[in-house]
Parts: C-alpha cells; sequence; structure tokens
C-alpha cells in the first residue's frame, strides 16, 4: 500500500496542483476523494486530519499538509531521484528563479485567475468573448439586455431583478480581475520573450501552479483571448497543458460512470467510507483506476 495519500477531490485546484506533481515524479499514491463541502458526510478519517474540513489533505507517513504549494515543494524535494528531474532545479541560482515565479503565481496569479473561474461560472455563456471596437468591455447594461432578448421581457423602468444584479456584481469582478491578470500575463509575455519556461529553460513547480485556474480561463471563450492574444504566454501555455500528466489529472477530473456511481454508494452505505483510488508511475498505461473499498 502506497505510503502517500491524497485527501480531497481532482476538481480542486489545491488538490489537481498536488496530483500533477505526483505523476511528474512518479510517486505511487492512494487518492481518497473528498467533497469538502459535505459538512456531516465527510467521512470521520478525513475529519480527524483536518477537523474544519479543508480542500485538500497530503500524508506521506507521519507527515500530514494541506497547502498545496508547500506540498509540491515537498514532493520535489525528497522525490529528487526519481520522475522529472528539473521541478525543483538543481542549483541555488536555478531554485531561486522557482521560488521567485512560485511566488508570484501564488501572489499575483491565483487570486484574479480564481475569481474569474468563479464569475464565469456564474455569468450568462453568451458574453461578449472580447472587448468591443471602442476597446470597451461589456458591462451590467449589456447583461440585462440580454437577459431580456433571451427571455422576451423587458424589465419595468426603475427596477432590476435579483438576478440580474447578481450577474451585475459578477461581472464587475469579472472585469477588474481581468484588468489585473491582463496586467500580469503582459510580464509573462516579455519573461517568456526570453525563455521557454517562467523559470528558465525547464518545466519546474513554478508552471505547473498555474494549470489548474489557467486551465479553466483558457477552456472558456468568454476568457482565451487572455492566453491566445499573447504569442508568448500562447506558446508558453500550449506547451504546459498538453503534458501527459496533466491529462490524465484531467481524465480524473470527469465524473465516474452511472453504474460506477451506483456501486460506489451501495459499498460506502455499507462501510460508511470513501473509496481510495491506487495510481502508480504506470499512470499512461490505466485504463481504468483500481478502486479499493
Amino acid at each position: 500500500m502506497a505510503s502517500v495519500k491524497v485527501f480531497g477531490s481532482p476538481t480542486s485546484a489545491e488538490v489537481a496542483r498536488v496530483l500533477m506533481c505526483l505523476f511528474e515524479k512518479d510517486v505511487e499514491f492512494q487518492l481518497i476523494r473528498v467533497d469538502a463541502y459535505r459538512g456531516p458526510k465527510r467521512m470521520p478519517q478525513y475529519l480527524k486530519l483536518q477537523p474544519h474540513g479543508e480542500a485538500l489533505t497530503f500524508e506521506d507517513e507521519n507527515l500530514t499538509l494541506s497547502e498545496s504549494r508547500g506540498i509540491l515543494r515537498h514532493i520535489s524535494h525528497k522525490y529528487a531521484k526519481q520522475g522529472n528531474p528539473d521541478l525543483i532545479g538543481t542549483g541555488a541560482l536555478e531554485r531561486a528563479s522557482i521560488e521567485q515565479w512560485l511566488q508570484t503565481e501564488a501572489q499575483s496569479f491565483d487570486a484574479p485567475s480564481a475569481e474569474m473561474v468563479y464569475s464565469l461560472a456564474l455569468l450568462p455563456p453568451n458574453l461578449p468573448k472580447q472587448q468591443n471596437d471602442n476597446g470597451n468591455g461589456f458591462n451590467g447594461r449589456d447583461v440585462a439586455v440580454g437577459n431580456a432578448n433571451a427571455s422576451g421581457k423587458r424589465a419595468p423602468a426603475g427596477s432590476q431583478p435579483a438576478s440580474a444584479q447578481k450577474e451585475e456584481e459578477m461581472l464587475k469582478l469579472y472585469e477588474q480581475r481581468k484588468k489585473d491578470l491582463e496586467k500580469l500575463l503582459d510580464i509573462y509575455e516579455q519573461r517568456l520573450e526570453e525563455a521557454r519556461y517562467l523559470a528558465g529553460d525547464n518545466f519546474t513547480i513554478a508552471d505547473l501552479s498555474h494549470l489548474p485556474n489557467a486551465d479553466r480561463l483558457a477552456s472558456d471563450p468568454r476568457s482565451r483571448r487572455l492566453f491566445d492574444s499573447r504569442k508568448n504566454v500562447s506558446r508558453w501555455w500550449s506547451d504546459v497543458s498538453s503534458r501527459e500528466t496533466w491529462q490524465y489529472v484531467k481524465s480524473l477530473q470527469r465524473p465516474p460512470s452511472t453504474d460506477a456511481n451506483a456501486k460506489n454508494g451501495q459499498q460506502q452505505q455499507q462501510q460508511h467510507g470513501q473509496p481510495a483510488e491506487e495510481h502508480s508511475k504506470n499512470y499512461q498505461q490505466q485504463q481504468q483506476v483500481q478502486q479499493r473499498y
């Protein structure tokens, strides 16, 4: 049985980072899927580790961690001699550069990208995909008109439905965080003119840490232009997002089949637990996740 255990959902950005790092380093581990939003339904074993139900818990023998970037550092250092040798770098200067860009992701990329993902989930799918010819972004009135056109009804003068108000709030949030991210990606564009990856010539945890939120933005037509409109960022994104390890993490984010759900539900009711999925370094060849109950 693998000594490394990951508690959480692969759809969580925090968990997805850790899973990709484990695959990059060829570390065998168990994934115990836990929904952090299920309150009392969460498994007792997990609540002993994280009483407040954080989205991620990582166990490696007697060590327990819950911050994804700290876990990336731990995995890269402890398992330095296996898998991808470049994730944490070798020399002091290389590691300093990796740390600099990892901190940039944590402090400047994570919050605006996460809030954009959140707002897009609540906004209509038919929002304009980019700015208009005047250089102005879409606004709350555009959303209100779009909703009126979609429903065939016009809201009374001076009134605005609560749903429209919520959408306008989300739109303001989206636009503000989009501006923040545009400024940062302009810096990335300059950096990637000089190097293949953010920290240098090799793919490292500094690149890896961007993948969960960036993937959702790049996959959405409403925000994809953030990446496509910048030549070097687009090239970098195409490179890092096409890695086999990330594609396998994305496959774990897909919901299991209906039959599997029914079987899992019956057995979980009997044993009051969650399925533990064994993952090995031969993940590329795994046609079906092996589940142990």
